[in-house]
């Protein structure tokens, strides 16, 4: 059983398993998919009725979103160490050309140790990276009304016309960056 859950998992079981999940969640009492809006929840739980945007009933909107969260980081952290495959990453020789362009050569991670690590987190590359772009990032998701899987998973499955427009911006800002930002940095 440990080996069949620490292998990639095809795209038809995969993609089913989470294109499930949208009727799921609204028979479920109407709820939404989504991980961005868990840290609005968080922050009305630690720091209630100190700002009006939390001021609201947190246990009644947000204990699904809290869940949910939960179990996503709690399944990473048993996905990269319980789970947790050897092999490198398996990515084409295109890619890994690209890639050492930019300087990055080490495959092993789920991530380029040139860049995230603790040890490059106060390099310029790392407070780029890292810092900038997570704030960035949480900054985006919560302007957009939600996150990329919220969006992309559920909004456009609930035919939101919001859910489109921010789709197709992650896509045109992850091409931007690919393209000609990455290149700046490294």
């Amino acid at each position: 059983m440990i080996e069949l859950l620490s292998q990639p998992w095809p795209w038809y079981v995969g993609g089913p398993l989470i294109g499930l999940m949208v009727p799921a969640l609204l028979l479920l009492d109407n709820r939404t998919f989504g991980i961005s809006s868990s840290f609005q929840h968080i922050c009305a739980a630690v720091v209630p009725g100190k700002s009006t945007y939390f001021a609201y009933d947190w246990k009644q909107t947000g204990k699904w979103n809290l869940a949910l969260a939960l179990g996503t980081l709690l399944g990473g952290v048993i996905a990269g160490t319980l789970l947790a495959d050897p092999e490198p990453i398996a990515i084409s020789e295109a890619t890994r050309a690209d890639l050492a362009g930019l300087g990055l050569t080490d495959f092993n991670g789920l991530a380029p140790v040139e860049v995230f690590s603790w040890a490059n987190l106060g390099s310029p590359i790392g407070l780029i990276t890292m810092v900038g772009g997570g704030f960035l990032v949480g900054f985006g998701a919560r302007y957009a009304g939600g996150c990329t899987s919220g969006h992309a998973i559920f909004g456009l499955s609930d035919f939101q016309l919001p859910s489109l427009i921010a789709v197709v911006g992650f896509f045109a800002g992850g091409l931007v960056a690919t393209h000609f930002l990455l290149p700046l940095i490294f």
